[in-house]
């Protein structure tokens, strides 16, 4: 997806009526949006010391374009890239729209500041059809590729961390979840405002309740995303982190959570079972921030306060 110099954000559909049909025109004109000149206001500038290019990972039966940030050369580095980078393994928020451009600010701030390799990931998006478990793949499969392939990257295999928001951090804590199984040793994961619960009871936390349309009508756009990410017949649970058997032995963990907004005990309940499962972790709650607001400093306050906290920890998980 390329930059486009301008464009309009279209109206929020109506979830419980929205066709596939709709959810395609709708999710092409918010991603262009997105994706536009027009939204740098909000999204905030791209750090000038980043290279930023597209490029497209051969994985079994697809190609997946992911958005790339490395430390731009300097004058200095006699123009070559930097080799033996800590890898950070990105995932958008949004789930059935959204795309790794509007975490723009964020990933070349962090690949810039670390300094690191940052690799987000073009995710296939919800849609009929197209359910979590394929994201969650997409996810995976990039982590899988680049540490494999870590030399042509100009990455360090052992030291590598997921991040993601939303369901981005969905996608991110399956992944270091999977990593553990497959004996893939993670330095760390970074979950903001995640979605750990995609079952029948990710409506019955207080936090959903609480701000089911305040500040955003979030509660139809929560029920919208349940039935793409699971349709009938799919297991809930194998998609949903909080239900997870084992927690233990996964990366340390930074659970972000903005206080006004519906899955704020989403990302608390997550803490709480990774603690308990012996897996540190640090949750940090931003009193009166709102879903997306690290993507949004043009707009959110703490968002600056946020990227800061999550560089701190990457650079002593990653730098040392």
């Amino acid at each position: 997806m390329s930059e486009i110099p301008t464009a309009v954000r279209p109206p929020e559909p109506d979830f419980s009526t929205l066709t596939a049909e709709g959810l395609r025109a709708y999710r092409d004109a918010e991603n262009r949006f997105r994706a536009s000149a027009s939204a740098r206001a909000i999204l905030g500038e791209p750090d000038p010391g980043a290279a930023i290019t597209w490029e497209k990972i051969a994985l079994p039966g697809r190609d997946l374009p992911v958005r790339v940030y490395r430390p731009a050369p300097t004058e200095d580095d006699d123009t070559a890239p930097r080799t033996g980078l800590p890898l950070v393994v990105h995932v958008h928020g949004g789930g059935f729209v959204g795309t790794a451009v509007q975490c723009d600010w964020t990933n070349s701030h962090l690949a810039v500041r670390l300094p690191a390799l940052v690799v987000s990931v073009e995710h296939r998006l919800l849609a009929p059809g197209s359910p979590l478990v394929d994201a969650a793949d997409d996810g995976w499969d990039v982590l899988q590729h680049t540490v494999r392939h870590a030399a042509r990257w100009g990455a360090d295999p052992a030291r590598t961390a997921v991040f993601g928001e939303s369901c981005g951090g969905l996608i991110s804590a399956l992944t270091a979840v999977r990593a553990r199984e497959a004996g893939l040793a993670l330095a760390a994961q970074v979950l903001v405002n995640p979605v750990v619960d995609v079952t029948e009871t990710m409506f019955d936390h207080p936090s959903v309740a609480e701000y089911a349309y305040t500040p955003t009508r979030a509660l139809p756009l929560l029920r919208f995303l349940q039935r793409l990410a699971v349709p009938p017949g799919t297991d809930a649970r194998a998609v949903s982190p909080l239900y997870a058997d084992d927690l233990s032995g996964l990366a340390p963990a930074l659970v972000v959570v903005p206080t006004q907004d519906a899955v704020a005990d989403h990302g608390r309940r997550y803490a709480e079972r990774l603690r308990a499962a012996g897996t540190p972790v640090r949750l940090s709650e931003y009193p009166g921030a709102k879903h997306a607001f690290l993507t949004l400093p043009g707009v959110e306050p703490q968002a600056e306060s946020a990227q800061a906290e999550i560089l701190e920890f990457l650079r002593t998980a990653l730098v040392g």
